[in-house]
């Protein structure tokens, strides 16, 4: 079998990748829907690719793997490296899974980040306000991530943190200075507001930023230890940070008992080994998308793993065909996999263009292993070209 074309197309919002080979088989992959304008970084890889076998993932991937780069510049290869892998499953009539080592387990627990509705106050109120319709989703997730600090509207609050600059209207870690005393204390009663809406039954996640300083990533940490959440997320470096800082996270993790977690934005196995090796976080949280694909991300745990390190999979943007990724890699990972953090489609009609899902996805947070060739959710032709942009008309021919 041979690559005979590596296409993108835009369906929707997503840069959907499509691998042709000359046995009829075409392989998919999905990046998130915030990054419409990786196009060209993911078609830059067609000529390292024609010709090439794409059941010889590795061998493919060699050839690519080293001009990625971190969030969003990984996101190019990791989506072709899943196409890859659809390929390989479907050439070999089994699931992906099965190619990965086989499945541990036959369900795969996804925590809740992507279904929200807007604040409807920045206040204890609206945060509980906003757990409570969590609760009511027919997903029945026993653990849902609320964005709270710089990874939330907070940041726009009058007086929030110290600085001349006004926040950016771009996320990520531009946006940092030390925070008022009025701020921490608002953080910590919406944490206790959540709290006492989701008891003990519901893991209550929080994703902080990045953007904090040390020294208020570590009052916020203790101040809310009793309240026993699942993890703070990203305090320091993460969502399209350039860097790691692994001394400054593990400074942090030695001091609170709150679990600390980051790792979405980081690009490959090489970049997580400083985090992993000198315990600097207790959970991380890679990307299937972002850090080099499925099998990348299958390393990086089973090797966390060996350092008593937990996984928790970020997937907030991937889409559908993301959602398939997830499902087979977590599948296969070890016992330090807690939930990975479910996609959803960004349009209603996204979940009729593809075959391969079941009608209830989520059932009490648990997704079931699903058993059909290749990522085993695929995009059907027909339905899908009524959402391709116009410039990519000819994305199935």
């Amino acid at each position: 079998m041979k690559i005979t074309d590596l296409k993108c197309g835009l369906i929707g919002k997503n840069p959907i990748v499509r691998i042709v080979t000359d046995e009829g088989i075409s392989g998919y992959g999905e990046a998130e829907s915030y990054k419409p304008y990786l196009k060209p970084f993911i078609l830059q890889f067609r000529d390292a690719l024609i010709g090439q076998d794409p059941t010889d993932v590795e061998r493919c991937m060699q050839r690519i793997r080293n001009r990625g780069a971190f969030k969003p510049y990984g996101a190019p290869v990791s989506v072709i490296e899943h196409a890859l892998w659809d390929i390989a499953g479907k050439a070999a009539g089994v699931p992906v899974y099965k190619l990965l080592g086989g499945k541990v387990r036959d369900k795969v627990r996804t925590y809740n980040g992507s279904l929200r509705k807007p604040l409807s106050s920045l206040t204890p109120e609206g945060f509980a306000e906003s757990c409570a319709w969590m609760l009511t989703l027919p997903e029945g997730f026993d653990i849902i991530k609320q964005g709270i600090g710089f990874h939330s509207p907070m940041k726009t609050l009058p007086g929030f943190f110290y600085g001349d600059a006004e926040p950016s209207p771009f996320h990520g870690h531009a946006d940092s200075g030390p925070l008022t005393e009025r701020s921490l204390s608002l953080m910590v009663d919406c944490v206790a507001a959540m709290k006492d809406v989701l008891g003990d039954r519901v893991g209550l996640a929080l994703d902080c930023g990045p953007g904090w300083l040390p020294a208020d990533a570590l009052r916020f940490a203790r101040a809310i230890e009793k309240y026993n959440v699942m993890w703070c997320e990203d305090m320091l470096t993460g969502d399209y940070s350039t860097h790691v800082s692994a001394h400054t996270y593990r400074d942090l993790t030695m001091q609170t008992t709150t679990p600390i977690h980051t790792g979405e934005q980081i690009y490959l196995r090489n970049n997580f080994r400083e985090l992993i090796e000198t315990r600097a976080v207790n959970i991380i949280g890679p990307d299937p998308a972002d850090v080099g694909g499925i099998a990348e991300l299958k390393w990086i745990a089973e090797y966390a793993h060996l350092h008593g390190i937990l996984m928790a999979p970020h997937g907030t943007g991937n889409g559908v065909l993301g959602l398939a990724a997830l499902i087979q890699v977590c599948a296969t990972l070890p016992a330090n996999f807690i939930a990975f953090e479910y996609p959803s489609g960004t349009d209603p009609w996204w979940y009729e263009i593809v075959e391969g899902l079941p009608e209830k996805i989520v059932t009490n947070s648990m997704i079931d292993v699903i058993d059909r060739p290749g990522m085993g959710v695929d995009l059907i032709a027909e339905a899908a070209k009524r959402y391709l942009a116009p410039e990519d008309a000819g994305f199935f021919d």
